[in-house]
Order: C-alpha cells, then sequence, then structure tokens
C-alpha cells in the first residue's frame, strides 16, 4: 500500500494555527493566567489571545510554522504587524473600563515544535 503524501500527514494551516493557540492557552493556564478572550476581531485586526494573572494583562500574537523549512515563527512579527497589535488591544481594552489599572503587555508568543517562546514587542506597554 503506497504511503499518504506529506501533505496529506499534516494538518491544514488552519488547524495548525488553531493547536498552535490551544498550546499557548494551556501554556498560560498552567501558569495562573485566566483567558480573558481569544480570536477576537475588533478595529478591523484580530486579538489571537488577551490573559490576565493579577492586575497584568497579556495580549498575545501567537506565530507558528509547519517546521524548519517553512521559517522562524518570530520572524513573521514585523513592525506593521507589531502596530496592529496595539491598535486592537487599545481599541479592545477601551471597552474593559475594569483593566484601566492594569499593566498590559504586547507579546509575540513563538510555537516552534514543543517549544513555546513569549517575546515581548517594542512598545510593549499599550493603553
Amino acid at each position: 500500500m503506497p504511503r499518504p503524501s506529506q501533505a496529506a500527514d499534516r494538518l491544514s494551516t488552519r488547524a495548525f494555527g488553531d493547536e498552535a493557540e490551544r498550546r499557548v492557552r494551556r501554556h498560560f493556564r498552567l501558569r495562573g493566567y485566566r483567558v480573558l478572550t481569544a480570536n477576537t476581531w475588533i478595529g478591523g485586526y484580530e486579538l489571537d489571545l488577551v490573559v490576565r494573572r493579577g492586575r497584568r494583562v497579556v495580549v498575545c500574537e501567537v506565530k507558528a510554522k509547519g517546521g524548519p523549512d517553512y521559517g522562524d515563527p518570530a520572524e513573521m512579527v514585523t513592525v506593521e504587524k507589531a502596530r496592529r497589535v496595539s491598535r486592537a488591544a487599545e481599541a479592545w481594552l477601551a471597552g474593559r473600563p475594569d483593566l484601566a489599572a492594569c499593566e498590559v503587555r504586547l507579546e509575540a508568543v513563538a510555537v516552534r515544535g514543543r517549544a513555546i517562546e513569549r517575546i515581548p514587542l517594542d512598545g510593549a506597554t499599550a493603553a
């Protein structure tokens, strides 16, 4: 019996991204964070994940690649992408006055196989 192609073995791009985001949510929950929202569209931009622990709110842009042949996930977070995450975070936080006193951090989260790396975005404080 012939072996299925590697493409058939791989998850679809959407399913792969969903799995990466699920792993990142679990990563934060295991560290005591509570998920406030996930995959929320606001101001024309998407927030992948917003979590909170105490007075800290972390807004995350989750990035993953299908393997080393496709490049590093962190390379996908450009200055423009960081600007969009910041704008979306500002718009989302504007509707959440209960979070006004919280420290807000913007992070990219690179998923590389089993490893998860949190990378602060420049100008990491929003609002």
